[in-house]
């Protein structure tokens, strides 16, 4: 099979936001500061290496598909559609929520490209499935980090 260019371009979106993603997450992982800052570091850690993985998996599901990747530094610039991160140190608590609203956003591209990669290429599509799954366990659980608990956990009396 040969992808058609929606294929191409469709999966070339996913492939710029993973790149992205693995930057950005680098970033945060370098410039963190507070808090619970080792548990977070080494989350961080477990990001950056899901995203670069799946980026290589997608851009070699491109290639199988004879679409040419392209993973410069311009394209990515260009062409991904996460905000920018901050420069400087960040809080624990921020990076929390940067991080969160990035692995969000990478998997709403992906949900955004679905059904048209679907229509042509279910077995894309269950790349993405597999991808999205896995950011979307990534965002709960950095997530976490700084959620409260909806109410208080109390002791029943003792007998």
């Amino acid at each position: 099979m040969k992808a058609s260019p929606t294929l191409a371009s469709n999966l070339q979106m996913v492939l710029t936001d993973l790149i992205e993603l693995h930057l950005q997450g680098k970033q945060a992982h370098w410039n963190l500061v507070g808090t619970n800052f080792r548990d977070l570091h080494l989350q961080l850690d477990e990001i950056v290496t899901a995203a670069r993985l799946f980026a290589d998996e997608v851009a070699e599901r491109m290639r199988a598909l004879h679409a040419l990747p392209d993973g410069r530094s311009s394209t990515v610039t260009a062409d991904n559609r996460l905000a920018e991160f901050p420069e400087g140190l960040t809080s624990t608590k921020d990076t929390v929520k940067l991080i969160t609203a990035r692995l969000e956003r990478t998997v709403k591209t992906m949900r955004d490209v679905h059904d048209d990669v679907d229509d042509e290429d279910p077995t894309s599509a269950d790349v993405l499935h597999a991808i999205i799954e896995r950011l979307e366990q990534l965002a709960w659980m950095v997530n976490a980090e700084t959620m409260a608990p909806s109410a208080a956990v109390t002791e029943p009396a003792s007998k």
